[in-house]
């Protein structure tokens, strides 16, 4: 690790910040090293969602005192996802189950509106949520076309651009690969795709977590994202441009408007875990203004913690994939310092000779949880040229995880 990177780590407050997971707490000696399948919640967010629950846990839409609480709390959680991702209005924020729901109700939407340009391009790097779900149309009349990874693990855009024709309807791809941590230049997908008259829908349920989200920056049409990935209870929301919103048919029950978002909210979701998410925003606001040493608007505050936590985490990938590479681990993606800003601490690997289950669970034995199998991305393990029965390990990384846990992993891989 260079002195750049060293110092970034030594000023990041990780164990101040940790004293806030009382998942954390409660684990003493165990390492959290899985975080891509659903991080741990701040003491903050349980707070809210208990509130919740004790206070106001009825349905939204009556006159009385607690009714209009859920009222008041949609609205309020609404208004903070929309300022944290820098959407243009709250409107264009709905809440639900989970991402893959929301890419089933926009998939749909858009299937019933294909004429002429009833291509949908989709990648073999993506979370399999985000391929089959479009791959369902073909009933429809869509077409397929398959932008495909490099090498080196990673999307590109001039890879994309020859795809593009006055047939394409839809780009679906990843903002950050849930199993190899690579990030995707979504702004020049975006520019590309608007050039040719196509739209373009975001899986950013990984690096919500990692990095500053902003629809405006990444100029997309639809982003969906998962609230447990980004230290909230298991929930869903996602973005759309509000006149693309109006215009697509969606199911609703009769009473509803057809407009959004209660066009795109289908039935009853879980408020209290709305009431979460709200929560875990202010969280990151709150450590945006312990790094910063002032108060701003809350997307300021998250912008600014979102940009401290991306530079620590990327001192975490640079110590885990030397740490790796000691053990002469087959890494896969991104794997040189100089390209560091290309990924996320999610990094997969296998080490020759060693199944990834017994690396699983070898390191459970000693209390650190990771994953092995293929991450919910079958079409990726076959572009890798691995089983997806074994496919490979994950090590995932949030900012609450320190250096020093790395190092025990890394005398964990010693012992295989």
């Amino acid at each position: 690790m260079n002195a750049r990177m060293a110092g970034s780590s030594a000023a990041f407050p990780a164990e101040t910040l940790r004293k806030q997971f009382p998942a954390l707490q409660h684990a003493g000696a165990g390492i959290f090293f899985d975080n891509a399948a659903g991080a741990q919640v701040p003491q903050m967010v349980l707070d809210a969602v208990n509130f919740h629950l004790i206070d106001h846990n009825v349905q939204r839409g009556g006159r009385y005192r607690q009714s209009m609480a859920v009222d008041e709390t949609i609205a309020r959680a609404r208004a903070s996802v929309a300022a944290f991702i820098n959407a243009k209005r709250p409107e264009e924020i709905a809440f639900g189950m989970n991402a893959t729901s929301f890419i089933r109700i926009i998939s749909l939407a858009i299937g019933m509106t294909l004429d002429k340009r009833n291509e949908i391009i989709i990648t073999d790097l993506d979370h399999e949520a985000n391929i089959a779900t479009w791959l369902v149309l073909e009933r429809m009349g869509a077409k397929f076309v398959w932008w495909k990874m490099r090498d080196d693990g990673c999307l590109h855009v001039d890879d994309l651009k020859p795809l593009l024709n006055s047939r394409t309807r839809l780009v679906a791809c990843t903002l950050t690969s849930n199993a190899l941590g690579s990030i995707v230049d979504v702004r020049a997908a975006a520019d590309a795709a608007h050039a040719a008259g196509a739209e373009i829908f975001l899986d950013s349920v990984h690096y919500g977590p990692h990095g500053q989200m902003d629809v405006q920056a990444f100029d997309c049409d639809y982003l969906v994202c998962s609230g447990y990935k980004i230290f909230a209870p298991h929930m869903g929301f996602m973005y759309g441009r509000y006149d693309l919103l109006m215009s697509l048919p969606t199911f609703r029950e009769d009473f509803i408007p057809d407009e959004p978002p209660g066009k795109i909210e289908a039935g009853t979701f879980i408020y209290e875990n709305v009431a979460g998410m709200d929560a875990a925003i202010n969280y990151l606001a709150q450590v945006g203004r312990m790094l910063s040493g002032k108060s701003g608007t809350l997307a300021e505050d998250t912008r600014f913690a979102m940009g401290a936590i991306r530079a620590y985490e990327q001192t975490l990938s640079i110590e885990l994939l030397r740490v790796l590479k000691d053990r002469k681990a087959v890494i896969y993606g991104v794997d040189s310092e100089a390209r560091i800003g290309e990924r996320v601490p999610t990094i997969c690997f296998n080490i020759p000779g060693v199944l990834p289950q017994a690396v699983t669970e070898t390191a459970a034995r000693a209390g650190i949880g990771i994953r092995d199998g293929h991450m919910y991305a079958p079409r990726l393990m076959q572009r890798m040229g691995l089983a997806k029965e074994t496919g490979m390990v994950r090590v995932s990384l949030v900012h609450y995880n320190t250096v020093a846990e790395i190092q025990r992993f890394a005398q964990v891989l010693k012992t295989l």
